[in-house]
Parts: structure tokens; sequence; C-alpha cells
């Protein structure tokens, strides 16, 4: 796709009631002239390849040229894409039960893809299992997964009929990951994962950024579109280095749910899933950029899965960013096409 035409399907995209409420949002802020703002907006848009959206979470209203040019927005983290991914592959990471398949040495849980089975596999899978995920083999943001518990079925046929449910949709059944006792400390009703990303480069694995995403509200997945909050990770020392954000922007010195103070809480076996995940980005040569979902356990790392369009935001926020300078340098090392 050329840039003109992926500008235009931006343009044509655009939610204009958004596009509004993010301006006066903005206005509202900084005491700008809104028209003014949309003439940044559109200025961005055009030379950076900012969305109003990366405008707005990046505070580029409060940046200069040379500011916004470091950071990676909609446009860039596009072209990373493209540089890097072929998407004759993407059907890999976009079905679980293919990826599961391929990644299954780095996934260390049991699992089983509910086409492929009868009621005898899902019997002895069940053996010793209490509580299982059921998951759609497509899906995002943590929809359409549940967490299934044996107690509320009348017996395992009635529990495997459920996961069979055409109308659920369901493509896997996974082990339960009973994640390490400092990540429960954060959060208890989730699995807190690491996001981690990485591009492969003739045939080395770099690591982009790191940022533990976290659960909140009550609920049972991490999802930031689903009420979650994520921080930074100092990959030097395993530590989280920074307060969390929001998908609607609000900063969290302490975790909103436990109270747990956030800037400088020890996450455990932080070398050991940037190990994993370096060992997995050479598995598909195809795709080379990568963000991985990593739970953490008392016995170390495990992926839960792979992204094949990774987000750009986590990393570049005004909290975790205070010199104003983005992570576009720091890619253009590893492509200098960037």
């Amino acid at each position: 796709m050329s840039k003109t035409k992926y500008y235009l399907r931006i343009i044509t995209g655009v939610r204009f009631k958004r596009l509004k409420n993010v301006i006066d949002d903005v206005a509202k802020k900084t005491n700008k002239n809104k028209f003014q703002i949309f003439l940044d907006m559109i200025n961005c848009g055009v030379r950076y390849g900012a969305g109003f959206h990366d405008y707005n979470i990046f505070a580029f209203y409060n940046m200069n040229h040379k500011q916004r040019k470091t950071y990676v927005t909609r446009v860039i983290n596009k072209k990373v894409i493209s540089l890097c991914n072929n998407p004759k592959f993407s059907y890999i990471f976009d079905n679980k039960n293919i990826f599961n398949d391929r990644f299954k040495k780095y996934l260390n849980r049991e699992f089983l893809d509910i086409a492929k089975i009868d009621f005898n596999d899902f019997k002895k899978f069940m053996k010793n299992k209490e509580i299982i995920f059921a998951k759609p083999n497509i899906g995002e943001s943590g929809k359409g997964i549940e967490k299934l518990n044996k107690k509320n079925f009348k017996d395992l046929k009635e529990m495997f009929y459920y996961v069979n449910n055409p109308d659920k949709n369901f493509g896997v059944i996974e082990e339960l990951i009973i994640q390490h006792q400092s990540l429960n400390k954060l959060y208890p009703l989730a699995i807190n994962s690491l996001r981690i990303v990485t591009i492969v480069v003739d045939e080395k694995p770099h690591i982009i950024y790191a940022v533990c995403k976290m659960g909140n509200e009550g609920k049972f997945v991490d999802n930031i579109e689903n009420s979650g909050i994520f921080c930074p990770i100092d990959l030097n020392t395993g530590k989280l280095n920074g307060v969390a954000r929001s998908s609607k922007l609000i900063n969290y010195a302490k975790h909103p749910y436990t109270g747990v103070e956030l800037k400088g809480f020890q996450l455990p076996y932080i070398k050991e899933a940037i190990e994993l995940v370096k060992k997995a980005a050479l598995e598909i040569q195809e795709i080379k950029y990568i963000g991985w979902d990593v739970a953490i356990t008392e016995n170390g790392p495990c992926i839960i899965e792979g992204n094949d369009y990774p987000g750009y935001d986590f990393w570049q926020l005004p909290e975790h960013t205070p010199d104003k300078i983005g992570l576009r340098p720091y890619y253009k090392k590893i492509l200098p096409d960037l």
C-alpha cells in the first residue's frame, strides 16, 4: 500500500466525534485555540504519521519538531511491520490453535485444539484440573475468553459440550497458568503478563521494550482495553520503572485495586523472560517484529501469545519519556531503512 493510500484510509476512517472529543480535551489542557489544534494535528499527520490519538497520548501539543520526529507513530509502526513481517504468515499469530502448536515448547502448559478432540481426549485433559481457559481461535483484547470451573458443570460431558458449543466459537482450551506469588501481589485476579517486543535483524533478536500489564477492577484479564493498566520495566533491574497508565490516560503511582506501590516493584525471572522471547523470535523467519505476552510462574516464564502487529505506544507516553524523546532513534539503529 502506498503512503498516499494509507493516509487516505486513515482520513476516511476518522471517527469525527472522537476527533472532536480529543480536540476539546487538548484545548482544555492547553488553553489553545481549537482550530489551531486541529491544524497542528493535520501537520503532525503529514510530517510524522501521527493520528489524532497519537497526538493526544504522546502530548505532541507540548513538543517541537525535533522532539516529535523521534516518536514511533501509527504510520511509522506500519512501516516497521511492512519492513519486518510477511502478511502471508500472519495466520500463525492470528489463530491461537496454530500459534499454540508452532510455539508449544515455549508455552509450558497443556492445551487442546477443540476441533481435533473427542470426549475421551477432553476427559484425559481435565484429569487433575479444576479450572481451564477456553479461547476463540481468533480474537483480541481478551474478548470471548472464558474462565471455566469444573464445579460449575453437572459433569464433564456437560463441560465438553459447552466448550464445543458453536455459538461460543471456542478454538482452544488451555491449562490454567499459576502466576508467581509476587505478581499476585500486584493483582491476584488475572495473569499480569509482560509485553516484550522483539525485532530480528540478520538472525539476531533485539528487545525494543518491555512493560508489565496488570488486571484491574475485579476482571480476570489484563488487557488495557478491558480496564487493565501497564507500567514500563527496567530491563537491567527487572523493576517497574514509573507510574502505570490506563487506556483512559489516567496515571497510577499505586495499583488502584491492591494499593501496591508500583515504581521499584521487583519482578522475578525478567532475564529468563527476555531469553525466552529471543529464542521464540527466531522460530518464524518471515515474521520479525513481534509483541510477546509472557506470564511469570514460580518455575519461570511462559509465553501466552504473540502479536505480529505490536503496539507502539506503551513506552512513549509523557510520564515515561520526560525528556520527550521517543523510540524512533532506537528503531533506526536496528532498522536503518526506517
